[in-house]
């Protein structure tokens, strides 16, 4: 039942914080006092200075708690009521303009109730301020309620003195049933709330990052609402409990609650019209337009919520955009697109650098008997037109699922691969490495796009682009193992792989068992090295395949060998780029000293007998060995870490240590392939050249693939003649990311050339 109290008049604006919840030696201002950064320059009003605000129409009951600064003018305030302690920055006759909305500061036709206002801010036809620390040249106009409780937490899952439990807010993400809840706070990041929900049986962990986030973010009582310099409000109905950054542009908003709108001068935050906000954290330089609607979540920098956007209790990463559909429960990483109305994205942990088409059903708990379910799917997820997916399932990184009904609960986990569920056949059917060998331009272009689209100023979020890493060239060593396995069971020798790239007879098997590339170098005129598009030919033949789906019925592998040869490609390109790249960046290795360097080990002794880490972790887009993220579990569940900047820290420190990490791993897959125990300078000079090679082909195959969209026939026919498409959809060689990709292949192999010439040089680098 609502109750509206009876309150005596004279203490309208007073009494924020109950006497019960002040520290000692505290005054009502201790906190306000805190927040503010002009500590000093008010003063009284004089008695003309008061006259003149009274004869305008302004009402203060007591005008000797009215403080004001110099310059001021008071015939710039008029209309207005005043309660509780009122201090005004300098007021000048000055106008303030936004796009081509140009305003007088001051103040007109507004009820202020013991606030802050800064320098040449203009407050009109605002119904109702309360408890609101406003800064300099700020702009608020129409506004119908805009207030702060003594007990705001801005959008932190904390409570304040003498709450119960029961009001805190959490984020349920990755699972409806709740299993996996997360407190979330301003200063969140996809890596926080992976470190959180992603380890749920380790207990005193999450205890001690819910005491973290209390100690940071909750406590006292009195915390006024807060509104950045240069911040523009026009037009909004309720504010309530918000921490607004600097140079925000709200516009229309019906709704804003418990929020923090995180924005800076450089990172400007924008909400538009019929934008609905409750218990959440906006970041730096995101948007929200268009009748989105946001409960219980956490934006990343740069993300953006359009056209009637649904994001409930879910954390969404960096760089991302969502636009129409319905997100709830999910942990979604940087670099994510959803741009269609009748796509929706339930339960999940989607770990960026993906796209989701429109029509996608996945993980809705429609289609199971109950709420707990989950998906968890790799880098770069593409779920195709009209794809249902069913609880609970699992996918490599970069899976591309074809159109259909997949009634099925599935484990894909060999990566870059094509997924089609070919209903006239009853049967599953996976392309392994589907994207290296007929697809390159939309695995190149999908790394560059999210290169060309991170706007953010400030990365405090670690984000791999690159589609080869150490996480999936792990996930493509162990989808050798299987692949092989299936080739032996359906009577293929994989050592003897005529139609795909592996130009020598003799095979050497790695230490897990899995027959690898040869260690002979390879001639690029050799016949026998050709695109693995053409060179996968007749007897490449379908095999089957086990445990890649919850049914009986069968699953298939398409193209196993010419799939098993771009697995090999695909780790030896890794391998030598990274290792160039590295070798490259550091003039004073010598080739010895280089090895030296990777031969490394790390000080943990479990780590260094494996020789190889095989366990990396990506947290949040930051890709990160297992044993680092245990070493940070292990620190925070003793107590040696006592604050969420002392945890992004050490994420400081693991980007730090990736180049080496990476550059070992790259290193010990490449001896992995040539099986051998080392490699000599004239061996790599020949890897070298491979490489460059490589390049040269992707560069090639990403031009013919977006050619064929130019001198399709078809693609001709809505045109009078060539020169009205050339006119309307230019030409391939002008296309900005085939000129990019040939740019990029230029530059390596000027690296490459420049490293094959350093190595041979006496060695003497």
């Amino acid at each position: 039942m609502n109750e509206i109290h009876i309150l005596p008049p004279e203490r309208y604006g007073y009494d924020f914080i109950p006497p019960e919840y002040l520290p000692p030696g505290k005054d009502q201002y201790w906190r306000r006092n805190e927040q503010q950064e002009k500590k000093e320059g008010w003063r009284r009003l004089k008695p003309h200075e008061t006259e003149i605000l009274m004869r305008n129409g302004n009402y203060c009951p007591d005008w000797g708690d009215f403080f004001v600064s110099d310059p001021f003018e008071p015939a710039l305030i008029r209309d207005s009521f005043f309660f509780g302690r009122i201090r005004l920055g300098a007021l000048r006759d000055v106008l303030l303009k936004h796009h081509d909305f140009c305003v007088p500061a001051g103040i007109r036709n507004s009820r202020i109730i013991s606030c802050d206002i800064g320098d040449d801010t203009v407050i009109q036809d605002c119904s109702y301020i309360s408890h609101y620390i406003i800064g300099d040249t700020c702009i608020l106009s129409r506004i119908d309620e805009m207030q702060c409780t003594n007990h705001a937490k801005f959008g932190n899952g904390v409570i304040k003195d003498g709450e119960d439990e029961d009001v805190r807010i959490s984020i349920d993400v990755m699972n409806e049933a709740g299993g996996r809840p997360i407190l979330p706070f301003r200063d969140m990041i996809p890596a926080d709330a992976f470190l959180w929900a992603g380890y749920r049986d380790d207990r005193a962990m999450s205890s001690r990052l819910a005491a973290i986030t209390q100690a940071q973010y909750g406590g006292y009582r009195g915390s006024y609402g807060t509104v950045g310099s240069g911040t523009v409000i026009k037009s909004c109905r309720i504010i309530k409990d918000c921490e607004i950054g600097k140079g925000a542009y709200i516009k229309g908003a019906n709704k804003l609650k418990n929020v923090s709108i995180l924005s800076s001068e450089e990172e400007c935050t924008q909400i538009g019209e019929g934008v609905e906000m409750v218990n959440g954290i906006v970041g730096y330089g995101s948007h929200a337009f268009y009748g989105s609607k946001a409960v219980r979540f956490v934006m990343g920098r740069h993300s953006n919520l359009k056209y009637g956007a649904r994001l409930i209790h879910s954390v969404l990463g960096d760089n991302s955009t969502v636009s129409c559909c319905e997100m709830l429960n999910n942990l979604v990483f940087p670099v994510h697109e959803q741009h269609h109305n009748n796509s929706f994205l339930i339960a999940s942990c989607i770990q960026g650098l993906s796209n989701i088409a429109a029509g996608a059903t996945i993980g809705s708990n429609h289609n199971s008997r109950a709420n707990d379910g989950e998906i968890r799917a790799g880098r770069g997820f593409w779920p195709g037109l009209s794809v249902t997916l069913k609880h609970s399932s699992r996918f490599a990184s970069f899976v591309l699922i074809a159109k259909g009904d997949y009634p099925y609960e599935m484990n894909i986990s060999l990566p870059f691969s094509l997924l089609n569920n070919n209903a006239n056949l009853n049967r599953l059917e996976l392309m392994p490495a589907y994207f290296w060998m007929y697809n390159l331009y939309a695995l190149e272009r999908n790394s560059w796009k999210s290169r060309m689209r991170d706007r953010r100023r400030v990365k405090r979020q670690h984000i791999e682009m690159d589609y080869l890493a150490p996480d999936t060239a792990e996930e493509i060593i162990s989808a050798l193992t299987l692949l092989e396995t299936w080739m032996r069971k359906a009577g293929i020798d994989p050592s003897k792989n005529e139609n795909a790239f592996s130009p020598s007879a003799n095979k050497k098997t790695g230490g897990e068992g899995r027959s690898l590339a040869p260690a002979e170098s390879i001639d690029m005129e050799d016949p026998e090295y050709e695109v693995l598009s053409e060179s996968v030919s007749g007897g490449d033949n379908p095999i089957p395949a086990s445990g890649l789906e919850r049914h009986q019925r069968g699953t298939v592998i398409l193209k196993p060998r010419g799939a098993r040869a771009a697995y090999l490609e695909m780790l030896r390109f890794y391998a030598i780029k990274t290792l160039a790249a590295a070798l490259d960046g550091n003039s004073a290795f010598s080739w010895q000293g280089f090895c030296d360097y990777l031969e490394q080990k790390y000080p943990d002794s479990e780590i260094s007998e494996q020789g190889r880490v095989r366990e990396w972790i990506n947290m949040g887009g930051q890709i990160v060995p297992a044993f680092r993220v245990d070493r940070l579990r292990k620190d925070i569940r003793e107590g040696r870490i006592e604050r969420w900047d002392e945890i992004h820290a050490v994420y400081g420190e693991w980007q730090k240590n990736y180049n080496a990490d990476r550059a070992r791993h790259a290193w010990a897959v490449l001896k992995l392939l040539r099986g051998e125990n080392s490699i000599s300078v004239e061996a790599f000079k020949r890897e070298l050249g491979i490489a460059a090679e490589i390049k040269n082909r992707i560069v090639l195959e990403v031009y013919e693939t977006r050619a064929k969209d130019f001198f399709d026939p078809y693609r001709l026919i809505t045109y009078r003649n060539r020169e009205e498409m050339d006119a309307v959809v230019g030409k391939p060689e002008d296309n900005s990311f085939v000129k990019a990709a040939e740019k990029e292949a230029v530059e390596f192999g000027e690296m490459t050339g420049r490293l094959v010439q350093r190595l041979g040089e006496g060695n003497r680098a």
